[in-house]
């Protein structure tokens, strides 16, 4: 590990953690993700901000309207946006498991634009690379994205694309490491 990615900031040990601290790493740990891993540790050193994104967290990745495949594949483009390795890592697999094509997830990583499956799937990309690259969206694109998903459903997916770039921004500001051992990809 060079200087450049070690890590600048270390989860507090379960030992160490206070009162507000261990409510939010219990009720972490507790929910769907099982455990605290990542930008979630960093976070535990001020539990309110903890606490509020970890639930963020919970909804954005489990409960949106949008089914997995297109929730990992806006998760993957926000990872590849901010070339958030931890995030990219962690996702990958999951997008591949949800029915994501091995081509368009290598596609995004490299910066192309994947040949996707089903109309669902491009405009989310569209959608999510158009938002991120130029800030916003025009009204031709905003409509053909209602229509193919719904309003509840775009609401949603503006939500995953921001939590995710708050993911990617602590993983990037405190270098947070890959899991396990894992090679960078982007």
């Amino acid at each position: 590990m060079t200087e450049e990615n070690k890590p600048r900031m270390h989860p507090p040990s379960e030992g160490q953690l206070n009162d507000a601290q261990r409510q939010v790493y219990d009720a972490i740990t507790s929910g769907p993700r099982g455990g605290v891993v990542g930008p979630l540790g960093i976070w535990l050193w001020r539990p309110e901000l903890a606490d509020r994104a970890q639930r963020l967290g919970e909804y954005a990745r489990y409960k949106t309207c949008l089914p997995p495949i297109l929730s990992e594949l806006a998760i993957l483009v926000v990872a590849r946006f901010w070339g958030s390795e931890f995030e990219w890592c962690v996702h990958k697999k999951i997008a591949l498991e949800a029915g994501l094509g091995a081509q368009a997830v290598e596609a995004i990583r490299v910066g192309g634009t994947p040949d996707l499956d089903e109309p669902d799937q491009s405009i989310v990309y569209e959608f999510c690379r158009t938002l991120l690259d130029q800030r916003r969206v025009d009204d031709e694109l905003y409509s053909r994205t209602v229509e193919m998903l719904g309003e509840a459903a775009v609401i949603d997916l503006v939500g995953i694309l921001g939590y995710y770039c708050l993911i990617s921004l602590t993983i990037n500001a405190f270098q947070v490491p890959l899991p396990g051992g894992a090679e960078p990809e982007l």
